[in-house]
């Protein structure tokens, strides 16, 4: 996540948001029919939930405001120390570069965990591969979880390794000091790092970095390379690492172009899956999947409606795909970009999921701390799973309505309806196999346009719900009397063959396909740079509960979900320097 943003192309483009796309019909909409098979499962919702970036460049990480909303959110994965910044720090020492910058002095590791601890989240960390030394890594992993026991589990070698210039024009975005950039020394480098890791801790994760099947620079080949990079990382340190990680910054010309994007999860999946099996062998099923940086970045929306609807969106549909981690970029970010309108709201083109309270072309966010509307988004997915739920299979008749379904752990069945159209209210009718609703209103949690937080309220029924546009809407259903609720789901059948679908190509707003680096270039994190993270204001409204009401509505408030500018934990893509992310 280099964060490194075209900085006209996104103001552009979201000037211009999702023109033409999804665009009201001229006579009434038709019922859009809903089918849930709460009798087939598509696994569990995994222990690391909502994951979070949070980047050693921001200072307010840490603030009592900041974590308690993190933890109303249900986050329950941090990732540390930053995207292309974590290629760039030295934990011992608690600097980056050549330590001469300014770094906040509470942002080192053991206050990161200290927040990890209060948020109720576990830690995903990120080796520095870039300018650091196997030696280094594998101190971290005894300060960490012998002297201090932690107990961290996953360690990514690395941060897009893939953009340290072996490919393309040979500049590249992510620091790497080695002579030898190529594929094959990251491999080799990364069983290292593997073997002095697990030698300390054999019970630690390592995972490897892997270009995105269909983004750039996905099955390229440099000079003197005989493979891409996925297929020679893998055929080297297969048999070394225990996860692959992926970066996911789809972006989109329109903001319909953003929110059609989690149709092609599983195609993603269905590749990295494929090379797993092909070079894992007997220890391809028990590899996972990681999605350690995603959002908006390089669409018209980064922190208005139509990002907080791509978010529960895109989370679950990784989950439903089997992956175990997905970390949203990012806590605070900033942005050197002015705000732009996407239909109606304000979107401050800032990757945050709260305010830096910065300003930029002459005009200011709201206070620090306010949550985007991507907060409430990812917030949304309280309301409708905890981790070790069950997700169900279930199915739209039309596009412009998303729909995931989880079996509760008290017996119940939460539905979350996603109305994509940002003028049309969606009529829905609902129906249901293995489970049988009870009847009359049920409970709602809904997120809508211009709402400052979620609203919990009777409405609808378990078969009908009319949907308000631009919104996220979950059903949580009680079984009706005298059942037992949902059936035991029976897992989906496993496919006989490891064919992969190919994956459809992403292409950034800058025009580039994959890393946050790559669609969007950020300031540092730091005192100096407009900081990301927001302060408490009014306009957040109270914490909702959101408990297990019948049914959450969420609906985009403020424009689309903002690209972070100067995130320092800059991850792939979608890296611009946020000014607290590094």
């Amino acid at each position: 996540m280099l964060r490194h943003l075209a900085v006209g192309a996104v103001a552009v483009l979201a000037a211009s948001a999702g023109v033409g796309a999804l665009a009201p019909s001229a006579g009434a909409a038709p019922t859009v029919g809903i089918s849930v098979d709460a009798g087939t499962s598509l696994g569990t919702v995994p222990s690391s939930g909502a994951g979070l970036n949070l980047g050693f460049g921001d200072e307010h990480m840490g603030d009592a405001n900041v974590t308690s909303l993190m933890k109303a959110a249900g986050v329950r994965q941090l990732r540390y120390p930053g995207g292309s910044g974590a290629d760039d720090y030295h934990w011992k020492t608690h600097t980056a570069g050549d330590g001469k910058g300014w770094i906040p002095s509470n942002t080192n590791f053991d206050r990161f965990m200290d927040i990890a601890k209060k948020v109720g989240a576990q830690p995903i960390l990120t080796a520095n591969y870039g300018s650091g030394t196997v030696q280094e890594a594998a101190d971290w992993v005894k300060y960490s979880n012998v002297d201090k026991g932690y107990g961290v589990k996953y360690w990514e070698i690395g941060n897009e390794v893939y953009g340290n210039g072996h490919y393309g024009d040979g500049k590249g975005w992510e620091r790497d000091d080695h002579a030898d950039k190529s594929p094959t020394a990251y491999a080799k480098n990364l069983i290292a790092y593997a073997q002095a890791m697990k030698a300390v801790d054999p019970t630690v994760k390592i995972g490897a970095v892997l270009t995105t099947p269909g983004g750039w620079p996905d099955k390229e080949k440099a000079p003197g390379d005989t493979a891409d990079w996925n297929n020679t990382v893998l055929s080297i340190a297969g048999s070394s690492i225990d996860f692959v990680i992926v970066h996911w910054y789809p972006g989109g010309t329109t903001t319909a172009d953003l929110l059609n994007t989690p149709s092609r999860i599983a195609g993603t999946t269905s590749e990295l899956r494929s090379l797993i099996a092909k070079y894992a062998g007997s220890r391809a099923a028990s590899v996972e999947i990681a999605v350690t940086e995603t959002d908006g970045v390089g669409s018209p929306a980064l922190t208005s409606q139509a990002a907080a609807l791509f978010a529960p969106d895109t989370y679950m549909t990784w989950f439903e795909q089997g992956a175990t981690h997905v970390d949203w970029w990012n806590l605070h970010n900033g942005t050197d970009q002015a705000p732009t309108t996407v239909y109606g709201e304000t979107d401050y083109q800032d990757g945050g999921i709260l305010s830096a309270g910065t300003c930029a072309g002459g005009k200011c966010q709201p206070p620090r701390d306010t949550p985007f509307s991507t907060y409430w988004g990812i917030r949304s997915l309280t309301a409708l799973a905890q981790p070790g739920d069950t997700m169900v299979k279930s199915s739209s008749g039309d596009s412009s309505v998303a729909v995931h379904a989880v079996r509760s752990g008290n017996g119940g069945l939460n539905v979350m309806l996603i109305n994509k159209s940002p003028q049309n209210a969606a009529q829905v009718s609902l129906s249901y196999a293995g489970f049988t609703p009870a009847a009359g209103a049920v409970t709602t949690v809904s997120y809508a346009q211009g709402d400052t937080a979620l609203t919990t309220a009777e409405r609808g029924t378990a078969v009908a719900q009319t949907l308000p546009p631009y919104s996220i809407t979950t059903l949580q259903l009680k079984p009706a009397s005298g059942t037992t609720g949902a059936d035991k789901p029976s897992p989906l059948p496993t496919p006989t063959a490891a064919t992969p679908t190919a994956a459809t190509p992403v292409v950034s707003a800058s025009g580039t396909i994959g890393t946050r680096a790559q669609a969007e270039k950020g300031a540092p994190v730091g005192h100096p740079s407009p900081s990301p993270s927001p302060s408490p204001s009014s306009t957040s409204g109270g914490l909702a509960a959101t408990g297990t009401s019948d049914a959450v509505t969420y609906s985009a408030v403020g424009g689309l979900l903002a690209v972070a500018v100067g995130s320092v934990l800059v991850l792939r893509g979608r890296r611009r320097k946020a000014l607290h992310g590094k």
